[in-house]
């Protein structure tokens, strides 16, 4: 087939890009940024794409605050990232900061604290290291790069690294 066909293929009209939407939105949470790009993909103006975009708003089947509350507990519980990590890939999704503060200030703050130690635990079972120092560091790198803050990640490091000190259980 030649890439022009394949284009025309692709290309929705604005009736069929709705039934999609409503389709896709029926099944998983979808940001007003995802549809935007799946109908831009598709082909569909501009102009047809936010009026899409406002009967599915209007119709409930999107909606960035509940988007955000249920990419933050899937992202806290499942995937174990912390607050900046969230934040930023809400943030290229194009949720409003004021939605993504709201669903984080929902999170529970201990249970990330423990979910972080949870994390260092097992990455420091699988790191080769040999000197409590690289321990630290590769520990520190890999919270950060989790996305919880930096006073948390030294905190949960520093103790990890001070209980191998006392014990060989890595």
């Amino acid at each position: 087939m030649h890439p022009a066909e394949i284009r025309k293929k692709r290309d929705k009209t604005p009736d069929e890009a709705l039934a999609a939407l409503m389709r896709l939105c029926a099944r998983a949470e979808k940001s007003e940024g995802d549809a935007r790009r799946l109908m831009r993909g598709w082909g569909v103006a501009e102009k047809d794409a936010e009026q899409v975009l406002g009967r599915l708003v209007r119709d409930r089947f999107i909606d960035d605050s509940r988007y955000a509350e249920a990419f933050v507990r899937e992202k806290l519980r499942l995937s174990g990232w912390g607050e900046y990590k969230i934040r930023t890939a809400l943030q290229r999704k194009g949720v409003s900061k004021e939605r993504i503060d709201a669903a984080l200030s929902q999170a529970d703050r201990p249970a990330m604290g423990e979910r972080l130690a949870q994390q260092l635990e097992r990455k420091a079972r699988t790191v080769k290291y040999t000197s409590q120092y690289e321990l630290k560091t590769r520990l520190i790198r890999y919270g950060l790069s989790l996305g919880y803050d930096y006073e948390a990640v030294m905190d949960a490091a520093s103790a990890m690294v001070r209980e191998t000190d006392t014990c060989n259980d890595f």
